[in-house]
Formats: C-alpha cells, sequence, structure tokens
C-alpha cells in the first residue's frame, strides 16, 4: 500500500477549492487556473513567470489595505481593490516567503473585485498585489513590517 502524505499548505489549497466549488462561486475550469506549480515557486520571479510574465504598472489602479506594521506575521490581515475593468483575478504574493503565491481568486463576471484575507508573513516584506484584465497583467506594490514571526519565527 502506498503512503500519501499531504502538507498543511495542499490541506488548506484542496479545501478551499472544494468549498468554492461547492458554493457555486467557481466552475471546474476556474479552480484549474492556477496549477499547483504556481503555488510552489519559491522566488518572486517564478511566480510572476508562472502566472503569465512580468505585470505592467497598476499602481494608480490597484488598492492594497494592509497595515505599515503587522504585530504578528501568522496572521496579516490583506485587502486587494481592482479599479480595472474587466478584471478576472486577483493574486497575492508576499515577496520575502517561502512560497511567494499566497491567495489566488477567480474573480466572477459583475462581481466587484475586492478580496479580503489573511496571509503568514515569516519577516517584513513587501505585498505584491497582481491584477488580470482584458488578458493582461497589472501589479502594485506595500511594504509590510512584520513584528512578531510567521512563517519562520
Amino acid at each position: 500500500m502506498q503512503s500519501t502524505h499531504i502538507n498543511r499548505r495542499q490541506a488548506l489549497q484542496a479545501s478551499t477549492v472544494a468549498l468554492l466549488l461547492s458554493a457555486g462561486l467557481i466552475s471546474p475550469a476556474q479552480a484549474q487556473t492556477v496549477n499547483k506549480t504556481t503555488f510552489d515557486a519559491k522566488t518572486l520571479k517564478d511566480a510572476m513567470a508562472a502566472l503569465g510574465g512580468t505585470p505592467a504598472d497598476g499602481a494608480a489602479q490597484i488598492v492594497i489595505s494592509a497595515s505599515d506594521i503587522a504585530e504578528n506575521g501568522a496572521v496579516v490581515p490583506v485587502g486587494v481593490t481592482s479599479n480595472i475593468p474587466g478584471t478576472t483575478d486577483i493574486y497575492i504574493l508576499v515577496e520575502k516567503n517561502p512560497f511567494p503565491l499566497s491567495a489566488s481568486f477567480s474573480i466572477p463576471a459583475g462581481t466587484e473585485p475586492n478580496v479580503q484575507t489573511r496571509v503568514k508573513m515569516g519577516q517584513s516584506s513587501n505585498i505584491h498585489a497582481v491584477v488580470k484584465a482584458n488578458g493582461k497583467l497589472y501589479a502594485a506594490v506595500k511594504g509590510t513590517k512584520v513584528t512578531l514571526g510567521g512563517c519562520g519565527g
């Protein structure tokens, strides 16, 4: 009998996708948009490449809501709002995390492109919000300082 080992990250990813599918918030095709390789990327450059390349500057149209100083890196609230028409996906990446891609959201047509989540940050880092709209990528960046360990501490 073959033993299957699943880590916490894989379990959370699978349960999140299952929940969204069962609630009818995403279709099976949307669930496949961001594959395992993208979440497993170990550098920001690799994660961006897996998402589709280098995004254009969208700082004027993408709003990142995150504290300048996070008291606990284990639970850092992050929100992203896109003012770019035709937004279909929003990705949240934490530059210095062991796996930068922290969250991926598919935005159904007719839905306000505004997402909120909590991410884990191992250390002070830049948070990148990448928005896919009309087949193109746009990004904005916000720095957040962590005072108590998250991923690494």
